[in-house]
């Protein structure tokens, strides 16, 4: 009854005034009560709210939720706000002072597996696949190239391993130079993304303790931390030489000259996932109606975005200030199907960013697991942990079952087929498609980690 009289409160004001102007109006009014009742709109416990984001091309589904109105549809009313880093968006959502926010895919696994701030934060929504880049400086490539292989064209060819860059790092520490890299936080993708790249052709990057949180024992390249929209300027400055991270931001030292991506997290692992929507388990719990309606918008949002026809204006929502306010050409280089390496050499990259395609909505138990594989690879979680803590502890964060409710609405409304719900147990089957052959299998991961070449030094 509540939900229906919301509809009409909406409706009748909407419709009176249109009635009052014409006829002509009269059939716009018919049109938006078809558009609002289309929806089934919840019983909503919170309107009002407020949520987070980086400004990062992979925050799309948040923007375009609001812009093209499918948050309104389902009786929210939401702000959306930027954040200055990783740790303030955390701090923000644990704290309450934001209702959910993109987030970073390790951040609520880390939060509830002991590495980090602890909290009880829940994923109801996958982000995006893909998106991520590896950036180095001019001079660096200009060094790297010759250890590149070139096709008949004399183009490099794709995907450019770590290989090419370690005779960089050792010509670096020879003359008594540490070689330093930048990604956006400890727990990021960027950071296991650059390692597992690294650590693929024979390059430390570094192990982490309890008691030494950096992440730089024994490594070969100091990775250190830098938020997303200032490392193209950090990688200027000449205080990292390199960088993992996502879009704009490769690309944009394309644009500005200062550097060149050499990889993809598409090719170190292919559709892998990204970002997530984190909300905290309280906050579901006493409002398990609004969570349903959130993830139902940004199922509808990367749905929409996943549109080739809808790109350009996509790319014109994300270059406006208040979301990611890079130039409209930077964005387009990515999000319109393509992906620029060196200046000039612009790909077909159709799938560089995902956000509805695979499954790219559904929080997978299988990805949430190879986060915590990698954490406990380069020893964050620094105590060995039997098969099954891998599957128990995820199943506590992603909440495959809120996904579910929203995805079984959105069929029945017409929104989505019903071939677009997985049949699944909540894991992606074993596959191989990692830049260094391993096959990882979210069921064995234990066996996953031990047959790393680097970072797997006693582990069980």
């Amino acid at each position: 009854m509540k939900s229906l009289f919301k509809k009409s409160t909406y409706i009748l004001p909407a419709a009176m005034l249109l009635f009052a102007c014409g006829g002509k109006e009269t059939k716009k009014a018919t049109t938006l009560e078809a558009k609002i009742t289309k929806t089934k709109q919840l019983d909503i416990e919170k309107p009002q709210l407020t949520f987070g984001f980086i400004k990062l091309t992979d925050m799309a589904p948040l923007a375009i939720a609001k812009e093209k109105g499918f948050f309104e549809d389902e009786g929210l009313f939401v702000s959306v706000e930027a954040q200055s880093n990783w740790k303030n968006v955390l701090d923000r959502v644990i704290d309450g002072q934001l209702d959910g926010s993109h987030m970073l895919a390790g951040q609520p696994i880390a939060a509830g597996a002991g590495f980090g701030r602890q909290a009880k934060l829940v994923t109801p929504f996958s982000m995006d696949l893909n998106g991520n880049g590896i950036t180095v400086s001019n001079d660096v490539w200009s060094k790297m190239k010759p250890n590149v292989p070139k096709d008949g064209d004399g183009k490099p060819v794709h995907p450019i391993k770590a290989d090419a860059l370690k005779p960089v790092i050792t010509e670096y520490k020879n003359a008594g130079k540490a070689f330093k890299m930048g990604m956006v936080f400890p727990v990021s993708t960027h950071n296991y993304e650059i390692r597992y790249w690294l650590a693929a052709a024979g390059i430390h990057p570094g192990m982490y303790t309890k008691e030494n949180v950096q992440g730089q024992i024994d490594a070969e390249v100091l990775l250190s931390v830098t938020p997303p929209p200032q490392m193209p300027a950090t990688l200027e400055a000449g205080t990292i030489f390199g960088y993992c991270v996502g879009e704009p931001w490769n690309q944009q030292a394309v644009f500005k000259g200062i550097g060149v991506p050499v990889v993809t997290n598409y090719d170190i692992w292919k559709n892998n996932p990204e970002k997530v929507f984190v909300m905290t388990e309280k906050f579901i719990e006493e409002n398990p109606n609004t969570a349903v309606a959130v993830t139902k918008a940004l199922i509808r949002a990367g749905k929409w975005l996943d549109k080739p026809e809808n790109r350009k204006e996509a790319v014109k929502i994300l270059s406006m200030s208040q979301y990611v306010g890079a130039p409209e050409e930077v964005l387009a280089n990515s999000m319109t199907g393509t992906f620029e390496f060196e200046k000039g050499d612009k790909r077909e990259m159709e799938d560089f960013n995902v956000f509805y395609k695979y499954n790219a909505t559904y929080p997978f138990y299988s990805d949430g697991i190879w986060f915590l594989t990698q954490m406990r690879r380069w020893g964050q979680i620094p105590e060995a942990k039997p098969a099954d803590w891998y599957a128990s502890t995820i199943k506590d964060i992603y909440r495959p079952d809120i996904w579910k409710k929203a995805a079984a609405l959105l069929v029945e409304e017409g929104n989505i087929p019903a071939t677009d719900v997985p049949d699944t147990d909540g894991y992606k089957p074993a596959t191989a498609d990692f830049i260094d052959g391993t096959t990882y299998d979210a069921k064995d991961p234990l066996g996953y980690i031990n047959s790393f070449k680097i970072g797997n030094k006693d582990k069980k």
